[in-house]
């Protein structure tokens, strides 16, 4: 229902419904994160502060923000985030058509500059709030005992097969973990107030706490894949649902699920809008029909449009999910968005390269990172640098060549 909406305003209204849009679920969006990062907070039982809560999450290893030590092979430190997400925010903000397109559409060159700037300025301290609610969360579960498996209708239909027993064991031992692991939290977290040097003992009783709980947790999912083949075993994307649902009042429910469809609609969009936008002047004009009226490409991209949103909704309706969809999608940009940064760099910069010399190290860049991404374990997002660097370098070293072939 919700792709289908988006398919509806986006085709009717083109670019300028996308903008207005995503201005007004922008503001849903940012709204719903205070409120639900204030009401976080106002759950936490009253000897928990949020310096309490932050220290809690640095003990069972979810506030690593920073890591400086240089290793390929790590996805997130200091050195990766710098270059290649560097590398990554050039890429995405400077050439893909989902963001490009908000810029064409500026009145002014200033306007979409302006509008350049916000998109750095809003999504740093976005990105924070909304990844810092996760943590409180994740804090507020260490107290309020969560189901065992946040799918609860995946649960329930556990409980209806002959598993049923094995289930109600596993409940059991995850109630007796809870209890154990809520005891070492307040017990970590009385040493840190006193200053006890007993605090690095409390950290480790924690941390084994917290282990047990994740083994049972384990072992349900376990269960649930035995008794149902069929079942969605990842059920990370419901722990926010959850705290929505079981712990706020009944308006407020409406508001951040509006949050969560308006962050679904406003990212939906965008995409549609460029691929049928690119479609268009990229293939359908280039190749299939040259010469044709305004009015025929406007239809033609409106038709690729609903054919993308199409597409879409299949590979949502069928596709898996995914453990970490931020990550997911930063992944497979990575892949590509090095060799198209590339591109554009090398036009920018390198300006008596000629076409040739720039398809042929795309080529040669594109398969560079599928290499890297298929046998080797270094981080993804040194795939922007990798990819980027290889078109610039191969395009160079191959003009020279070209030209006297030709010559």
């Amino acid at each position: 229902m919700i792709g289908v909406v988006v398919i509806l305003y986006t085709v009717s209204g083109g670019t300028k419904a996308v903008s207005e849009t995503q201005k007004q679920q922008m503001v849903v969006i940012m709204a719903g994160m205070l409120i639900a990062a204030l009401i976080v907070v106002f759950k936490l039982p009253k000897e928990v502060s949020l310096s309490n809560a932050t220290a809690v999450a640095g003990a069972l290893g979810r506030m690593n923000v920073i890591d400086f030590s240089f290793d390929l092979q790590n996805r997130y430190n200091i050195w990766s985030g710098l270059a290649g997400g560097f590398f990554l925010a050039l890429a995405y903000f400077g050439t893909d058509q989902s963001q490009v397109q908000r810029y064409l559409s500026g009145r002014s060159i200033t306007e979409s500059r302006l509008g350049l700037l916000f998109n750095g300025l809003f999504k740093i301290p976005m990105q924070f709030l909304i990844l810092f609610i996760g943590v409180l969360v994740f804090v507020f579960y260490l107290f309020v005992k969560p189901p065992i498996f946040f799918n609860t209708p995946a649960l329930e239909r556990l409980r209806q097969t002959t598993h049923a027993g094995k289930l109600v064991e596993l409940e059991t031992r995850y109630e007796r973990d809870f209890e154990k692991q809520k005891q070492a939290t307040l017990a970590f977290l009385a040493a840190r107030t006193k200053g006890s040097p007993e605090l690095a003992q409390r950290r480790v009783e924690l941390k084994r706490a917290h282990d047990e709980i994740q083994r049972t947790r384990l072992a349900t999912k376990a269960l649930i894949r035995r008794a149902l083949p069929r079942a969605e075993t990842k059920d990370s994307d419901y722990v926010f649902i959850t705290f929505i649902i079981s712990m706020l009042p009944a308006g407020l429910i409406g508001l951040l699920l509006a949050v969560i469809l308006s962050a679904a609609m406003s990212s939906t969009a965008s995409e549609l809008s460029a691929l049928g936008s690119t479609t268009t002047v990229d293939f359908y004009r280039r190749v299939f029909k040259r010469e044709a009226t305004d009015r025929h490409y406007l239809v033609a991209s409106k038709a690729f449009t609903v054919l993308w949103g199409l597409v879409a909704l299949s590979f949502a309706t069928f596709a898996s999910l995914i453990d970490n969809l931020i990550q997911a999608v930063n992944i497979l940009g990575s892949i590509f968005y090095g060799t198209v940064l590339g591109i554009f760099l090398v036009a920018f910069f390198l300006k008596w390269v000629g076409s040739r010399a720039v398809f042929i190290a795309a080529l040669v860049a594109q398969a560079s990172v599928l290499v890297l991404f298929f046998s080797s374990s270094i981080g993804f997002l040194w795939y922007n640098v990798a990819g980027c660097l290889t078109v610039m370098l191969v395009a160079a070293l191959l003009e020279p060549i070209l030209r006297k072939s030709t010559s």
